[in-house]
């Protein structure tokens, strides 16, 4: 048997082999990640590497130290691979040109009354106008029944339309 094995107490309960696991290997695979990446992102390597390690704990080998090489290598080969995407998605960004701005500027006294508004009458009215649902889509959507939206609906309209007046009197 490997003596690293032999080393590894014993202890009865779950939670208690996987601390003594830890104990024994987390430096190892500190080492591991630390000679790959920065400090800061070495120490996030060996925490993946033991939840993954955690979630998989009834079929982690006798051996486990290998494993968790594994295990961090693949941790590190991903951090990798989502750095080179975040760069390739910012080069593309600083190359493609600016979405036009819409021909329509939004009306600053509407913005205001929908500020003004409860977020449950701002969002049926918003489902409604700007996302383009039907009220019957809509009250799926804000998950109420059709009856319940309509009402919400003709509350916020009544309510938007008193914020509005209210901030034309205003000005």
């Amino acid at each position: 048997m490997n003596p690293v094995i032999r080393a590894l107490p014993q202890p009865a309960g779950e939670r208690e082999r996987f601390a003594a696991l830890y104990e024994v290997h987390g430096p190892a695979v500190l080492a591991y990640a630390r000679r790959r990446l920065s400090a800061d992102e070495a120490d996030d390597v060996l925490a993946e590497t033991f939840l993954v390690a955690w979630r998989r704990r009834r079929e982690l080998p006798a051996d486990a130290l290998p494993w968790l090489y594994a295990v961090a290598g693949n941790v590190v080969r991903n951090r990798a691979r989502a750095d080179r995407r975040r760069g390739a998605l910012q080069a593309r960004m600083a190359v493609e040109p600016a979405p036009a701005a819409s021909d329509e500027a939004p009306d600053p006294m509407l913005g205001e009354a929908l500020a003004r508004l409860k977020p449950i009458d701002r969002e049926a009215l918003l489902l409604t106008a700007w996302e383009d649902l039907s009220p019957e889509r809509a009250a799926r959507a804000a998950g109420c029944s059709r009856a319940t939206f309509h009402v919400r609906l003709h509350r916020a309209r009544t309510r938007l339309a008193h914020a509005l007046a209210q901030i034309e009197r205003q000005r």
